[in-house]
């Protein structure tokens, strides 16, 4: 099937880069083609963010947006900043925030229903959508540019037979390809290796977010509350912080955060996130209410200077493929945004020029002349520092660089630190504390598969593992003997397990690939780099109603 361009990923950046290119056709009475392929059953079902979003993106893609019904509901009424300690918290004074962290004039959103809400206008201006196809592989041509991609086999056993439902993959070829998977994704992963695209950058770093949706009592229930918080349950030494959002309906999302730099191995941030909701100031917002879903997904947090190089012959890397996330705010579905309206410019220029398969070097040059550069120049020293000072000391010190930079003296700082990747900073068992966590009541928190239950997690039994090991002796001779088996932890799905005998040796891994919620920490956590997260088959994975 022949596009003009080809769009791997219906999230935010996708879906406004199909918007913004058809908008352009439009205008000037062309009719170019555009396609967006999702890997969930529809588009939103694999969407999960905290989420708090700047409508500055929106407010320039579609400025009409209130008027067209866009699920933006809950305007931030209130900000609030806890340091906590283990049995008490204490409120950061607003004022001692740089202004780049206030929620003035942003909304509190399920960016799963603001997804969908973005396809159907995407599909109103005949942009086609194709849920439950996965991009399996990126097509070549013979000079090695990005010819388009390949979806995934349908209906392959796991043996690698076909079964009855068996239907081939589809070539579909484009201009130019846009890849906006988001968050590690498996084509964007090859795309940057082929093509150097990290040469003379810093390496991408990430955290793990694990999110709940909880419906409360009205009375603990304040519309339009933004609490981000700091400090318990982490170390000085481990980067990590929650996030309460107060939606409409009496609803809460409530979350937690752990950088993927952690140390410990007996770190598991999925038990961090229960013991948090333990904490004082929180378990009363929660006691007697509802828990309505869960759901867990990396995050990039390399910032600026881990930005790869954004275009290649063919195509270009847009939204969190890139990762844009600016990370101090925790936001960054205004800058995918914002970058796949540039890339949908620049495509739609070169083919109106009559160009094809190039680099759209104009996408970068405008990037680098964009607020979305701004917006992460400024705060790219704010996690490095925190990594590199530890929990106070770094916490200080992007302070003040933050606040050095809106102040306009930013010139006077004019270094970048360096990132380490996740995996390097995993230290042995040997040199680590094991780590006590409470068991779940049931009430407040939970244990990892009746959360995956709640994330409505399904996946074809009878297909090929999408877990990929390079070598199967790894898990049992390094990770486990070395370090205690991590992936049974770091995993929030409990997706890996080790098995033993009757007398409590000979451990196997078992990978329950079922479970998985296509968060990527394996991918990126893994100590040695073993596992290797491919998709699945279409439409398998978590559905998120409203995440």
């Amino acid at each position: 099937m022949e596009y003009d361009v080809v769009i791997v990923g219906g999230g935010p950046a996708g879906l406004s880069a199909a918007i913004r290119f058809k908008q352009m056709a439009d205008e000037q009475g062309k009719d170019f083609t555009v396609c967006v392929l999702e890997k969930g059953s529809e588009v939103g079902a694999h969407i999960l963010s905290g989420a708090v979003i700047d409508p500055v993106a929106l407010n320039e893609l579609l400025p009409e947006w209130k008027e067209a019904g866009a699920p933006l509901l809950t305007p931030v009424t209130n900000n609030e900043h806890w340091v906590l300690k283990e049995k008490s918290k204490t409120g950061m004074p607003h004022f001692l925030l740089p202004p780049l962290m206030s929620n003035r004039g942003n909304y509190i959103v399920s960016l799963g229903n603001v997804s969908r809400w973005l396809a159907e206008q995407a599909e109103n201006m005949g942009v086609e959508i194709f849920p439950g196809f996965t991009g399996s592989e990126i097509l070549y041509h013979d000079d090695g540019s990005v010819k388009g991609v390949l979806t995934g086999d349908m209906g392959v056993a796991e043996d690698g037979s076909e079964k009855d439902t068996y239907m081939p993959g589809m070539e579909l070829h484009g201009k130019y390809t846009f890849i906006a998977e988001g968050v590690r994704g498996s084509i964007a992963k090859d795309v940057i290796a082929k093509f150097n695209l990290r040469n003379g950058k810093e390496p991408q770093t990430y955290g793990i977010g694990i999110k709940e949706l909880w419906e409360v009592k009205p009375e603990n229930h304040k519309q339009g509350t933004v609490i981000h918080t700091q400090g318990w349950p982490m170390d000085s030494k481990t980067v990590g912080g929650g996030f309460i959002y107060h939606l409409e309906d009496n609803q809460i999302a409530i979350g937690f955060v752990v950088g993927l730099d952690y140390a410990n191995p007996y770190l598991s941030p999925f038990d961090e996130m229960q013991r948090y909701k333990n904490h004082p100031a929180i378990r009363p917002l929660l006691e007697g209410g509802r828990r309505i879903s869960y759901g867990a997904r990396a995050i990039n947090e390399g910032g600026f200077q881990s930005i790869p190089k954004l275009t290649f012959p063919g195509g270009a890397l847009i939204g969190c493929s890139a990762g844009f996330v600016n990370v101090p705010r925790i936001k960054g579905t205004h800058n995918a945004m914002k970058t796949g309206m540039m890339a949908a410019e620049a495509a739609f220029t070169a083919i109106c020029e009559g160009r094809e398969k190039d680099e759209l070097t104009e996408y970068t040059t405008a990037f680098e002349k964009s607020w979305v550069y701004k917006d992460l120049y400024r705060v790219r020293n704010a996690k490095p520092s925190v990594h590199k000072f530890g929990a106070f000391l770094g916490t200080i010190y992007a302070g003040f660089d933050m606040w050095m930079n809106n102040l306009g003296l930013g010139i006077l700082l004019p270094w970048t630190f360096s990132h380490d990747e996740d995996h390097t900073c995993l230290k042995p068992a040997s040199e680590s504390v094991a780590i006590d966590y409470p068991k779940p009541d049931g009430k407040v928190t939970f244990d990892k598969l009746s959360s995956v239950f709640l994330s409505n997690t399904n996946h074809e039994e009878n297909q090929p593992c999408h877990l990929k090991l390079k070598d199967d002796a790894v898990p049992v001779e390094v990770n486990y003997n070395q370090y205690a088996g991590p992936e049974v932890r770091f995993c929030p799905a409990g997706v890996y397990e080790f098995i033993l005998d009757d007398n409590g040796g000979n451990p196997k891994l078992q990978i329950n690939s079922q479970n998985c919620v296509h968060c990527k920490t394996c991918d990126i956590k893994d100590p040695t780099q073993n596992i290797n997260w491919t998709v699945p088959e279409g439409g398998g994975g978590p559905n998120y109603p409203n995440m």
